[in-house]
């Protein structure tokens, strides 16, 4: 029997064995993925100099012969751990920073414990980052410090300098920071004081469950995590995706608790009164203005951010009183722009050219 014209059997043939191998294939690497561990993160070398309740304060090890005097002070954001930054070698932030010859200390985050739910805004702005810049002085020898905010890191960030206005901050860097909590919409549908009674679920439960933020998180982007997963078993035999996608996965899903009555104010006082934004904001009775930060300062935001949009953080630079002050907008989502391929061809460079200047 003669084949149809333009139907080729060999061909079809080809095919059909191509996708059994790749089948194969997927399945093998399928079992290899549920089978093994991923990637060991956060591996820098690093000491420890100071754990208290939930606060953890980083030393990393200076790797490059020539250290510029500032030392950096990296402030995590309290819903998130600080391996972002510190992924694998090649793509760890630290890692980079290292290199270029930056002290680096961070100032990263544990679940707080049940006992722990009383702990406030002032814990944070008034006592943990405090307590970390002067051990950070008393390490490093040196008065100045550099301070870098990641997302509600730049929050507490710049709550801080604007409080301690005179003190030793020297530069302030932020990442993602939102400023109108009003332009967060979806966390502002969540929180709507008319239907969400902040003070039931804290005086209830405590500290807030990490299982209420991730779902928060997802629910921005509710397809996304099966999107992610069709992907994954697209390349699963593709090993460096296999690894990319295991370590953001791992991050994205280890998320932290909050300290119920920090939850409580937050949702009071930047989600419902947006006091940052109407620059009526108070931390522990003490007004927190963030005109009043005048040191150097810049802020990198992502073109894609669906966690804290634009419109969210656009007005970061108007609103501080610094005269050397930049905003740069890079491609990226809201991890993208600080973890990964992006960052290491965008943000990265970015920062080290800013900041080497604002360092000696």
């Amino acid at each position: 029997m003669n084949a149809p014209a333009g139907l080729d059997f060999a061909s079809i043939s080809e095919r059909v064995q191509s996708e059994v191998q790749r089948a194969i294939q997927r399945s093998i690497k399928g079992v290899e993925y549920f089978s093994t561990s991923g990637p060991s993160l956060g591996s820098t070398p690093k000491d420890i100099l100071a754990v208290r309740g939930t606060m953890n304060l980083y030393h990393y090890r200076p790797i490059a012969d020539e250290i510029y005097r500032v030392p950096i002070l990296i402030v995590m954001a309290t819903t998130n751990r600080g391996y972002i930054l510190d992924m694998v070698p090649g793509q760890s932030f630290i890692e980079f920073l290292l290199k270029r010859g930056y002290d680096v200390y961070m100032l990263d985050w544990t679940a707080p414990k049940p006992e722990e739910k009383s702990l406030r805004m002032e814990d944070y702005v008034l006592d943990f980052i405090p307590d970390c810049v002067r051990r950070v002085q008393q390490d490093s020898g040196e008065q100045d410090v550099t301070v870098i905010g990641y997302c509600f890191g730049g929050v507490l960030s710049l709550l801080y300098g604007s409080i301690f206005n005179d003190g030793p901050m020297k530069n302030l860097i932020c990442f993602t920071t939102p400023i109108d909590f009003r332009e967060m919409k979806l966390f502002q549908n969540f929180s709507d004081r008319r239907y969400f009674d902040v003070d039931r679920l804290v005086d209830s439960v405590g500290n807030v469950p990490p299982e209420m933020i991730l779902s928060s998180f997802e629910m921005l982007r509710p397809a996304s995590r099966t999107v992610s997963q069709v992907q994954l078993w697209e390349n699963i035999w593709n090993d460096e995706f296999v690894k990319s996608y295991r370590m953001f996965d791992r991050w994205a899903t280890d998320t932290l608790p909050l300290a119920g009555e920090y939850f409580r104010d937050i949702t009071k006082n930047l989600m419902w009164d947006n006091k940052l934004y109407n620059d009526t904001m108070s931390v522990g009775g003490r007004a927190a203005d963030i005109s009043r930060i005048t040191v150097p300062i810049l802020h990198a935001v992502a073109e894609h951010d669906h966690i804290v949009p634009y419109d969210a953080a656009k007005h970061l630079i108007a609103k501080v009183g610094s005269s050397d002050k930049e905003e740069v907008m890079l491609k990226g989502g809201h991890v993208s722009l600080v973890a990964g391929a992006n960052a290491i061809k965008r943000l990265w460079p970015k920062l080290d050219s800013w900041l080497g200047k604002r360092s000696t």
